[in-house]
């Protein structure tokens, strides 16, 4: 059974998820004590953590990158209806994706499907599986990436943007195409987690000797991961 570890201080709500998540074949371990989900997350002991932003004590954003230095665990955050600042802030510490309250039970179970499905491995890896774009190499069976010769660290929602780029690397993916195809969902209007996203790889791959970044965006158009010269 996939493990799921709710963090969340509203009883009430954290009853209802557990119990949905039980019935839909989830094991749920349930805590409003962030540096108790932090040991669990070190420990490698969970599959995906459902993490709220706003708890007493330690928030979620300190529980986020706490958990980011010691595990690459998927995690969804749970995020007052309208507040992008902490939504950005979570994109930007390495959450795969959030979910606004109140949300539906049937919604999070969705997002959660979706978030193991790109950060879970393919059943069996061979040496074909692999995907070269210049110095970048992707292994989609296992979901883990070399870039230059050194293993890159890649949450599961950053390696399925990365891996739609590399398959068309040096050539302009709209934002609309790269949704569909790492996300499994249509692009909706305002809706900035692919820029986020993709604002961590490039942090991660570093500048390009002539100084451009690997990844271009085309304003209004999409994004492009740049070929070797």
């Amino acid at each position: 059974m996939t493990k799921v570890l709710l963090i969340d201080d509203d009883v009430d709500l954290t009853t209802l998820l557990q119990e949905y998540l039980a019935e839909e074949g989830f094991e749920v371990t349930a805590t409003s004590d962030g540096r108790a989900a932090i040991a669990q997350a070190a420990a490698n002991s969970i599959d995906i953590i459902v993490l709220d932003i706003m708890m007493p004590d330690m928030n979620g954003i300190d529980v986020l990158q706490r958990i980011r230095r010691l595990s690459q665990v998927p995690v969804l955050m749970l995020t007052a209806k309208g507040d992008d600042v902490d939504r950005i802030a979570g994109l930007n510490l390495g959450a795969d994706d959030y979910v606004s309250k109140p949300c539906s039970p049937g919604e999070l179970v969705a997002r959660l499907k979706a978030i193991l499905r790109r950060s879970g491995s393919a059943s069996a890896a061979t040496p074909q599986d692999s995907l070269r774009a210049g110095e970048l190499i992707m292994h989609p069976g296992t979901r883990t990436a070399d870039w230059r010769g050194r293993p890159l660290e890649l949450t599961g929602t950053e390696f399925s943007l990365l891996e739609v780029l590399a398959r068309h690397a040096g050539q302009l993916v709209s934002k609309q195409d790269i949704s569909k195809h790492a996300l499994g969902r249509p692009l909706t209007p305002f809706d900035r987690r692919i820029d986020v996203h993709l604002s961590s790889i490039r942090q991660k791959l570093g500048m390009r000797e002539d100084g451009q970044s690997w990844i271009q965006s085309v304003r209004g158009h999409g994004y492009q991961l740049l070929q070797d010269r």
